[in-house]
């Protein structure tokens, strides 16, 4: 048995000046909370925009909690936040049943995945179990409880963290999980300038360093958005750059010191993201520069380098720039 939930009503898919009017609208409320890194948040808002799964990761710190609750604010979504810990149950996550003794019946309680928006925060801290809970979320949009099938509100989207630094304790993600990401998102330190702003803020007559997003305000209705991600999924691509996006995401698996390399998802993830950077550029069509432009944050998490690469300090996104002047473009 289905349960669907109740789906926003349909609107007409926008134009592209009402497309471009609309980014930049999220980019002007989001940076009222979220001060600099712009762009990891482009980078965010190009997987909100292809209907994607986000993973970041940085060290604590950064402004990543900020960044979704911001986000969600923006198109009036609901935000979902787990702390993900070793001795976090798949429950925990999708919600479970609980008897009530008035009624004498089960009766579901559904659990943070219900959201909008869901910040799994470090989420290799927990086991593979719970992890795994994450997955029917992310690829079917529902989840299952006591064998009953729960539909999760459109739009939906999960943006999971992780720390590169601090590895004890912790339960690195398999690549079939990791290859439900749309993209990867590498976040560093702020400029000094962004930093000073950041500082000034939050002692600004605050007695905590509180996520603050009040100054948020919506500019997106949950239907304007799911006509918004209808409209980026209706972006021309020529067949010319569609095959330009397969053969970078099939040259990923012969290349050099390389051991695993993208599946048809990475070449799916740039096509679905090329589409989003388009509607960003203000463009109704697709270019190979669309293509390049995001090809790192949607390949670097798909690779598995070989030790002797690692040995020579390569990293995934060194390996994608050498790829990227390889592969010959089509021409415009």
């Amino acid at each position: 048995m289905t349960l669907d939930t109740l789906a926003a009503p349909a609107l007409p898919p926008p134009s592209t000046a009402e497309l471009g009017d609309h980014v930049r609208a999220l980019r002007e409320q989001v940076g009222r909370a979220f001060i600099g890194q712009a762009e990891v948040f482009d980078q965010v808002l190009l997987a909100l925009l292809a209907t994607g799964h986000v993973l970041i990761e940085g060290v604590p710190g950064l402004g990543k909690t900020l960044l979704v609750r911001a986000l969600a604010a923006s198109v009036g979504c609901t935000f979902g936040r787990v702390q993900f810990t070793p001795d976090l149950m798949p429950a925990d996550v999708t919600g479970h049943a609980i008897y009530d003794p008035k009624t004498e019946r089960f009766q579901i309680r559904r659990g943070p995945v219900f959201a909008n928006l869901l910040l799994a925060d470090e989420i290799n801290r927990a086991p593979a179990k719970t992890q795994a809970a994450l997955l029917e979320s992310m690829q079917e949009g529902q989840v299952t409880i006591e064998g009953r099938r729960f539909a999760l509100p459109a739009p939906f989207m999960v943006v999971a963290t992780q720390n590169p630094i601090e590895q004890e304790g912790t339960y690195p993600l398999p690549e079939a999980q990791l290859d439900r990401f749309l993209i990867k998102v590498v976040i560093g330190y702020p400029g000094l300038e962004d930093e000073r702003r950041m500082v000034a803020r939050v002692i600004d007559g605050k007695v905590a360093a509180d996520l603050d997003v009040s100054q948020v305000q919506p500019v997106l209705s949950q239907a304007q958005l799911l006509a918004v991600q209808q409209a980026v999924a209706s972006i021309r691509m020529d067949a010319a750059v569609t095959d330009y996006a397969v053969r970078i995401a099939r040259t990923t698996r012969e290349w050099p010191g390389v051991i695993g390399g993208a599946g048809p998802r990475g070449g799916l993830a740039l096509a679905r993201l090329a589409r989003a950077q388009a509607a960003v550029d203000g463009r109704d069509f697709v270019t190979p520069d669309d293509v390049r432009a995001v090809a790192l944050p949607a390949l670097r998490h798909r690779l598995l380098l070989a030790p002797e690469a690692l040995l020579e300090r390569q990293r995934p996104d060194d390996v994608l720039k050498a790829l990227l002047h390889k592969v010959p473009a089509p021409r415009q």
